[in-house]
């Protein structure tokens, strides 16, 4: 799942159309409206045919996600790493330029607009030998999951820290990665809870094709073939190494006393891109079959330079709060 924000709109209260042709859609109302609310849909269509016609993609879904006007998704169907990183990326222009031509404005930016849900990139995997889905086992009383499966979420469940560096790379992100709007900020796994950032889907029970886990911490703003390769990393890490994930946590966690959080053995994710970085410099090894030592050393010094250069600079909100000072 990749969410964009498509702005026809102006901010207000919410984003409302000031030509009075289109209805508002109110803060956190807007998953799935039908049309006239949902005013995108013939955006969403033509993105989609030059996607499926003109770029051979095959795509599962679409449709307005929570967020007022202006906040899409789409599903587009798996495949293997490397393609799937380059889906992406096509996926990224066609969104931009059908939205030039139509006279809007696409971003993938991951929280554009205070007070209201942020988009993130939900990143689906499952692993396969041989045409069998390693992560499926139809007597899991749970989840229908293989140990694998458990093992692999322990990885990411280890390193999850280190690779928001990768897949949530730029600070705005961590604008997203805030509790109360529907964005993972602990890391847990569960099946259904979408409070955790490992979720496992459970549309279709008894199938083995769909047996996957869902990694919902990364954002749009990421790099796919640096998020997608490091996530595997760290998972097959969790294989190697049998890390256990732990049990999982079915309740809303953001309703959870910090105590109790504490108690199922539950983290946070960073709060900054410097915090994550820090977590990288620390955490790397999982990395070092994929990732040249250069590369993750010139990744680091790039993304401190990012932080540095945002800290350095005031924002409209600083004048807002300080100016009388």
């Amino acid at each position: 799942m990749v969410w964009c924000w498509v702005r026809d709109h102006v901010a207000g209260g919410a984003w409302q159309d000031t030509n009075g042709k289109n209805f508002p859609i109110r803060f956190k109302e807007g998953y799935y409206p039908a049309p006239p609310v949902d005013s995108l849909q013939d955006f969403r269509n033509e993105a989609c045919r030059v996607l499926i016609e003109s770029f051979g993609l095959t795509l599962d879904a679409h449709h307005h996600e929570v967020a007022t006007a202006g906040q899409c998704e789409i599903d587009m169907r798996y495949d293997e790493l490397v393609p799937m990183a380059d889906n992406v990326v096509t996926y990224r222009y066609v969104m931009k330029m059908v939205a030039h031509k139509m006279g809007m404005m696409a971003t993938f930016m991951p929280k554009p607009i205070f007070g209201d849900n942020a988009s993130g990139m939900h990143v689906h995997q499952s692993l396969w030998t041989k045409g069998k889905n390693m992560m499926y086992d139809p007597k899991d009383e749970y989840a229908e999951i293989s140990q694998t499966c458990r093992y692999y979420i322990g990885g990411l469940m280890e390193h999850a820290r280190s690779l928001c560096a990768f897949t949530n790379p730029t600070t705005n992100s961590y604008r997203r990665l805030v509790p109360g709007y529907e964005a993972p900020v602990f890391i847990a796994w569960s099946k259904r809870n979408r409070s955790a950032n490992i979720r496992i889907p459970m549309y279709y029970q008894g199938i083995e094709a769909a047996k996957r886990i869902e990694y919902r911490t990364p954002d749009p703003a990421c790099n796919p073939y640096l998020s997608f390769a490091a996530m595997l990393c760290a998972g097959l890490d969790g294989v190697k190494k049998k890390i256990d994930p732990g049990n999982p946590v079915d309740e809303d966690l953001y309703h959870l006393s910090a105590s109790k959080r504490k108690e199922y053995g539950v983290r946070e994710l960073p709060g900054s891109l410097k915090e994550s970085i820090e977590h990288l410099q620390t955490d790397y090894m999982f990395l070092k079959t994929v990732f040249p030592q250069d590369l993750l050393e010139k990744y680091e010094e790039l993304k401190l330079d990012e932080h540095l250069q945002t800290s350095l600079r005031p924002s409209p909100y600083e004048f807002y709060r300080y100016m009388d000072a």
